[in-house]
Formats: C-alpha cells, sequence, structure tokens
C-alpha cells in the first residue's frame, strides 16, 4: 500500500486519533488532554510535540509501515510518540517492560523496527537489545541522561530540518502492534487499525457512559491495550485523562490522586478495588467518580458489594476481551453484576459473536463450545505469521481460544481457555512458554504448567516436573536464577510439584486435567 500526498477533502474525512487530536488542537487549544505527575499538556501542545516527534522520525528514515518501538513506563511522552509515529503512517510497538533481554530481543528481530523510544529507567535494557539489532539505529530516552548512540526526548524534538511531508491516513492503516504471548513460546504481534481504535472509543463510550467533561484515571501500562484502549474515547471526545504514575500499588495514593484530580472514570483490577474499598478513608472522600471499570479478573461478590457500598453513586461495569478484539468483546453492566456473578456480561453490539462446536456448529444455550468474532474492533492478522493468522481466522471468524457458554439471558461464562492461559494480577501467563524455558533446565525431563486460584492475584502458575535420573531434588530457590534468564518475573511459577512421571493419554499427551484436579486447589 502506498499512501497518497496530502488531500486536505480526503484528509478531513479521516476518523482517526492523529486527526482526532489535530481538530481538538485548533477546537479546544488551552484544554488540558492529559495530566501526568503534576504536568498538564493541552491539546494544542500533544498536537504540535507529536508532529515535531513525527518530523525528527521522517528525517531519519521513518516512514510509512515502518515500525518503532516504546519501552517505557507511563508518560505524556508515550502517547505524543505514538501519535508521532502513526502520523507518518508508521506503527507503533508499545513492549512490555517486564520482559527480559531475550524476550524484547525477539519483538525487536520480529517487528523489524528502527527505532525505540524508551526512558532513563530501561535505556540499559533497550541500549542492550539495540546493539545486537543492526537496523535499531535510533534510540530516544524520555528524561534520561544522553550518550553515544542515544539522543535525549526534547532534543529529539527540537532538532532542526525540514517537517514531515503531510500524509492522507486511511482508516484502515495499522497503528499498534501489541505482542501478546505465544502458547508455542513465542509471542504474536496483533495487528491493529486506526478504525479498530475509533471502534473501541465507541464502545468505552457506550459501556461508561461517558461524556465530553468526562475525566479519566489510567493506572494500566500503555504497553498493555487496555491502557491505550482506555484512552481512545478521550481522544474522540476531546475529555482529559490522568495518568498515574507506576509501580506498587498504593490504595491511599490512589484515592489521594483520584480526589485530587476529581476523575470521573477509572478502571481498575478487582484486587486494586478490594485494596481501595479498605482503605480507611474511602467514603469520607469528595470523589467525583462516575464509572467503575474493572476487569482482567473475576470479582467476588464481597469485592462487589463493597464498591456498591464505598461509591453508591457510580456505574459499575466489567469489562471482558483480547488484544486482538481491541480489547472489548462482552460488558457486565453493575446492576447484573451480583446477580449474575461469575459472567463477564453480554456481547456488545457492535461485533458478531457465535459460540461454536469444533466443527463451527453452534451450540445450544447453556452448552460450552468457544466463543468466535467478527467485526470493526477486530485485528487484521498477526504480524509476519500467516500461519497463525489463517488458523485464528478459519471459518471466516476470529477464534479466541475461550471456550464459554451462554444462558438464556445471553450472559457469557468462561469455563476454559483452550489456548491454555493463566490470568496472575491481570497478566496474561501462557502455559506453554514457561514449560518451554523449563524444559531447557539440566535437571528437568518433563514439565506440565497448571494455574492455581490465589486470593490477591486470581491465579499463578503451579509448575508440575519430573526430574532427569540421577536428578535428587530440586527447589524453587534453586530454579529462580534459571527463570531470570529467559522469563519475566510475574511468568514464574510460584509452586512447584515433583512427580515420578506426568499423566498422559493414548497420544502421548499431557492430561492437563488430571493436573488441575490434583494441583489446581
Amino acid at each position: 500500500m502506498t499512501l497518497q500526498p496530502l488531500d486536505e477533502p480526503i484528509r478531513s474525512r479521516r476518523n482517526h486519533w492523529v486527526n482526532q487530536i489535530a481538530t481538538h488542537a485548533i477546537m479546544r487549544p488551552d484544554r488540558v488532554a492529559f495530566r501526568c505527575k503534576g504536568v498538564d499538556t493541552t491539546w494544542q501542545q500533544l498536537h504540535e510535540r507529536s508532529e515535531q516527534f513525527a518530523d525528527a522520525l521522517a528525517r531519519r528514515g521513518v516512514g510509512f509501515g515502518d515500525r518503532v518501538l516504546i519501552l517505557a513506563l507511563n508518560y505524556t511522552e508515550y502517547i505524543e510518540a505514538v501519535m508521532g509515529i502513526n502520523a507518518v503512517g508508521a506503527i507503533a510497538v508499545p513492549v512490555n517492560f517486564r520482559l527480559t533481554p531475550p524476550e524484547v530481543a525477539y519483538i525487536v528481530s520480529d517487528s523489524g523496527a528502527k527505532a525505540v523510544v524508551t526512558d532513563n529507567l530501561l535505556q540499559p535494557l533497550a541500549v542492550g537489545v539495540a546493539a545486537q539489532a543492526p537496523d535499531l539505529s535510533t534510540i530516544v530516552v524520555i528524561n534520561g541522561q544522553t550518550a553515544d548512540g542515544v539522543i535525549g526526548y526534547d532534543d529529539f524534538l527540537a532538532e532542526p530540518g525540514e517537517p514531515h511531508a503531510p500524509l492522507d491516513i486511511p482508516e484502515d492503516t495499522p497503528c499498534l502492534i501489541m505482542y501478546t504471548s505465544g502458547t508455542t513460546g513465542a509471542p504474536k504481534g496483533a495487528v491493529l487499525s486506526h478504525a479498530n481504535m475509533s471502534a473501541q472509543a465507541l464502545t468505552c463510550i457506550r459501556a461508561m457512559d461517558l461524556g465530553a467533561d468526562a475525566i479519566g484515571f489510567c493506572t494500566s501500562p500503555l504497553f498493555h491495550i487496555a491502557g491505550l484502549g482506555s484512552l481512545t474515547p478521550y481522544f474522540m471526545l476531546g475529555g482529559k485523562t490522568v495518568l498515574h504514575p507506576l509501580g506498587a500499588f498504593d490504595a491511599t495514593e490512589w484515592l489521594d490522586a483520584v480526589e485530587a484530580e476529581q476523575a470521573s472514570a477509572a478502571f481498575c483490577v478487582p484486587v486494586q478495588w478490594q485494596l481501595i474499598c479498605e482503605e480507611p478513608t474511602v467514603k469520607q472522600r469528595k470523589l467525583a467518580l462516575q464509572a467503575l471499570c474493572w476487569g482482567a479478573a473475576p470479582a467476588s461478590d464481597t469485592v462487589l458489594r463493597a464498591m456498591a457500598d464505598c461509591f453508591p453513586g457510580a456505574f459499575n461495569v466489567a469489562v471482558f476481551g483480547q488484544t486482538e478484539m481491541s480489547p472489548i468483546t462482552c460488558v457486565l453492566d453493575g446492576k447484573d453484576a451480583l446477580r449474575k456473578i461469575g459472567s463477564v456480561g453480554k456481547p456488545i453490539p457492535t461485533i458478531q459473536t457465535r459460540i461454536v462446536d469444533d466443527e463451527m456448529n453452534d451450540v445450544a444455550p447453556g452448552e460450552i463450545g468457544e466463543i468466535v468474532y467478527r467485526g470493526p474492533t477486530l485485528m487484521s492478522e498477526y504480524w509476519n505469521k500467516p500461519e497463525a493468522t489463517a488458523e485464528a481466522f478459519h471459518g471466516g471468524w476470529f477464534h479466541s481460544g475461550d471456550l464459554v457458554r451462554q444462558d438464556e439471558e445471553g450472559f457469557v461464562y468462561v469455563v476454559d481457555r483452550k489456548k491454555d492461559m493463566i490470568i496472575s494480577g491481570g497478566e496474561n501467563i501462557y502455559c506453554a512458554e514457561v514449560e518451554n524455558v523449563l524444559f531447557a533446565h539440566p535437571k528437568i525431563h518433563e514439565a506440565a504448567v497448571v494455574g492455581r486460584p490465589h486470593e490477591k492475584w486470581g491465579e499463578v502458575p503451579v509448575a508440575v516436573v519430573a526430574l532427569v535420573e540421577g536428578a535428587d531434588d530440586l527447589t524453587l530457590e534453586e530454579l529462580e536464577p534459571f527463570l531470570n534468564e529467559s522469563l519475566a518475573r510475574y511468568k514464574h511459577p510460584k509452586h512447584l510439584v515433583i512427580v515420578p512421571e506426568l499423566p498422559r493419554n493414548a497420544s502421548g499427551k499431557v492430561v492437563k486435567v488430571e493436573l488441575r484436579k490434583q494441583y489446581s486447589a
């Protein structure tokens, strides 16, 4: 695909976040778009700085279809960089900053990135990975010390030179590649378009009943689609978003910030809402919260009742989905949360869903099948993986990997996951990825990973292993240094069970149903 030179009449019809920011810069230039660590950025400033970022990228040869990594904590500069990348028709690739160097290096290689945006904390990781990737020629550091081959973010924006040539960017142009952990150990990059993100904005506006004066409060890391996805309604409406610093969650700090900013909408995982509701001063606060949003893990009836008690005037809504769907696919309104405890809600009206068996036949209400999707929020493909894309889209629908049942009222309940995924503290952990690392340990003959319920994190991984002949014992403490080399810490097994051998069926496959029965309690 080749982008055409700027044609103003055509460009004026485009509906994507680059144009939305440009429009707000004209219509409400002095209104605050983002607030981060007490610093305001107006819509005009956001537009100007993202255009300056685009100019600097273009002067380095980054253009339509190229990929630029972002490996950083949450800053307003993160948003500016995404918009600047998209303004030249390039694709932003947010990266989980908890990943190890080999994991980041894989994403660099797979995406073929030409530049990376990082920050002072993560600069050593970015520089180390770039040293092994000759095509990764530009390293831009937010709030960092410049060094050989590294340029500071503000210096990058201030460089003299010609501006980039304005482009007409169609809505179906890819804007993000969001990498998800792969069931076979290799992550897959979900390619999301501008149209996907605009459709996601409408979903959020409807689900949370947001208006133009809404003030969003973002605690999710921007490398998650839950982070960037939560910003889309504010890009469309011209509202304000407060970026809360990342780090260990502190309910008192969270409430202090929400109260000071008079935020009207916020997303937290259930364990965070539980801590917020347990904070001694929560009911004495002068809060403006109108929409409480939760997801990524189930919420107990205790947490739901506490939320209703602490925030009686707020609209309570749960969201469910996956990266490939931008991400929301189902919404559970607060009025139904206790009545339908355990449900992820009903499919949103802007997408189409079916629940099917292995032959793509629809199953009856109450029966278990895989939920499959079509619609405007659906990704176009997995980057560089045509076979995985074909498998995911076989039969003309996107296969989620989630096994669900749907009751007579249309409420969906997730009962298992074909992709064998564990959700721990809102993070996806794919068992096969952890198993592949365990297999490489010299004392381990075979391994399987299953999830175990955890009061705080929802689930944690349990490793069930058989040792090689002659190995006397193995402990988690002994295993930790080995795992640190290849796996982010949140993926590490929290329990280790040693067995003589793993249970297998007649085909030689490990019977994980038996392992879950024995070790998931």
